[in-house]
C-alpha cells in the first residue's frame, strides 16, 4: 500500500464532491479501515457497516461548516471516526446481548429506596444546588444545561456563542470550580 499524502486542494475538492477524488478517497480508505477492523470484527457485514458509516460520517462533516481545518490531518480524522464508530458498534452489540441475557424476573424487580437513601439524595440534591449558586453565572448555566438538563452540546454552543472545543474546555473549568467547592463545603469524604 502506499501512502498518499493530502492537501486542502484534495479537501476542498472532496468537500464539493469531485466524483474522481470521492472515488480515490473511498477507495484509499476502504482498505486502511477493512485491514484495521479485520482483527476487531468477526462478521464481513459488520466490517461493512462500520466501514461505511465512517465513511457517511466523514464526508457529512467534510461538508459542514468548518469541516477538516488542517487538510495534512485528514488521515487521523478518519481513523479517529473510524475509531468512534467501532466502539459505538461494540456498545450496541454488548447492549443486545446483555439484554438477551437478563433473566425476565430480575429485569422486573422494584428496587425500592430506604428512607435513609431518599433523605440522603434530598440533602446531597440540596448540597449540589448551594455549590451551584455560588458559582459564576456562566459555569452555573454551562453545568446545568449540559450536565443537568442534558441539552443538545450544539445548542449549547449557539446560546453561548462557543465552539464545541471551547464548550469542553469551559465545562471542564466549571466542573473544577463546582469540585473544589464541593470539597470544601462537603468534605473529601465525600468527594468524587
Amino acid at each position: 500500500m502506499q501512502f498518499f499524502a493530502f492537501d486542502a486542494s484534495y479537501v476542498e475538492k472532496l468537500r464539493s464532491g469531485d466524483a474522481r477524488i470521492e472515488a480515490h478517497f473511498v477507495g484509499y480508505f476502504s482498505e486502511l479501515i477493512r485491514l484495521k477492523l479485520r482483527s476487531r470484527l468477526s462478521s464481513s457485514e459488520a466490517i461493512e457497516d462500520v466501514r461505511q458509516e465512517t465513511f457517511a460520517r466523514v464526508i457529512g462533516l467534510l461538508r459542514a461548516e468548518g469541516g477538516v481545518r488542517q487538510a495534512e490531518r485528514l488521515g487521523a480524522f478518519v481513523n479517529s471516526i473510524c475509531n468512534n464508530v467501532l466502539l459505538e458498534h461494540y456498545r450496541s452489540k454488548s447492549k443486545k446481548e446483555s439484554s438477551l441475557d437478563e433473566e425476565p424476573e430480575a429485569v422486573l424487580v422494584h428496587q425500592g429506596q430506604t428512607v435513609l437513601n431518599m433523605l440522603e439524595t434530598e440533602d446531597t440534591t440540596k448540597a449540589v444546588r448551594k455549590i451551584l449558586n455560588q458559582l459564576t453565572e456562566r459555569d452555573r448555566n454551562l453545568l446545568e444545561a449540559v450536565l443537568l438538563d442534558e441539552r443538545d452540546k450544539d445548542i449549547v454552543c449557539a446560546e453561548f456563542g462557543i465552539t464545541r472545543e471551547y464548550l469542553r474546555v469551559l465545562v471542564h473549568r466549571a466542573k473544577q470550580s463546582f469540585k473544589s467547592l464541593y470539597v470544601q463545603q462537603v468534605g473529601e469524604k465525600d468527594s468524587f
